[in-house]
């Protein structure tokens, strides 16, 4: 349907009431996932699979074989979320390309992409034929206004109040799981290690370092629905016209000029 444009990203959750909901163990959901993905990339590679494990069985087996077969072969980019060691390891170790939280300073971010690039330099020659292999992309909250005061005029006590919502029960304490975060949050801080807010020019600065700090290889950008959407639309022009030019290859933003 999208002629080999699918990109897909799993992860293993971490809102227990989810988990309640379905009737499933959220303590075992790691294990959950680390079965599944055997099972996907025997698929993947071999078209068939005979598998009885703790969590999932099943066979395809000859003549039958998994149909249809992707565009992208031998499957399309496959990416993990990761917020802890074993979740980011294991990414890296399956060759899996690396989605990383909204949540986390600079410096965590830092030694979450260090992490994954050891353990993906472990990860087998078919592993490592992911084509998402060794992309790293990066979950920001993302706001552009006019000016670095204006943007903190719109944002700061929305977006201190949605960050903070992470650290309660209904998360499972993944504002401390996946950073280095407590509970007592502060614009300040939070500008200085984690958002993307401020001018284009301030945003700009702080993406081209944390390209150099983390090897990130593209951004998802994350804004709540607080600011209404006269704002919001505006955040996202400026985004489209200041910033995004700025990284874009030479050749790239001649033609876009034209």
């Amino acid at each position: 349907l999208s002629n080999g444009r699918v990109m897909l990203g799993i992860g293993s959750g971490y809102r227990p009431y989810e988990f309640e909901g379905l009737g499933k163990d959220f303590e075992g959901r790691r294990d959950m996932v680390e079965e599944a993905v055997g099972l996907m990339f025997e698929a993947f590679h071999r078209h068939r699979y005979d598998h009885k494990g703790k969590y999932f069985h099943g066979t395809v087996a000859a003549p039958y074989e998994m149909l249809p077969q992707p565009l992208q072969m031998p499957h399309p980019p496959l990416y993990m979320a990761g917020g802890t060691d074993r979740s980011i390891g294991y990414c890296g170790h399956n060759g899996f390309g690396l989605m990383l939280s909204t949540l986390p300073g600079i410096e965590t971010l830092a030694a979450q992409t260090a992490l994954y690039k050891r353990e993906l330099a472990k990860a087998s020659e078919e592993r490592r034929r992911n084509p998402a292999a060794g992309q790293i992309a990066i979950a920001r909250w993302v706001y552009i206004a006019d000016t670095d005061a204006q943007a903190r005029a719109d944002s700061a006590e929305a977006i201190v109040r949605h960050i903070a919502h992470f650290g309660g029960s209904g998360t499972g304490g993944y504002l401390g799981s996946v950073s280095e975060k407590g509970n007592q949050l502060t614009y300040d801080d939070l500008l200085n290690t984690t958002l993307l807010h401020g001018s284009a020019e301030t945003v700009i600065a702080r993406l081209r370092e944390m390209q150099a700090r983390t090897g990130m290889t593209s951004l998802l950008l994350h804004y709540p629905p607080y600011y209404g959407r006269e704002k919001a639309m505006k955040s996202l022009k400026l985004f489209a016209e200041r910033v995004i030019p700025a990284f874009r290859p030479p050749a790239h933003r001649v033609a876009a000029a034209e």
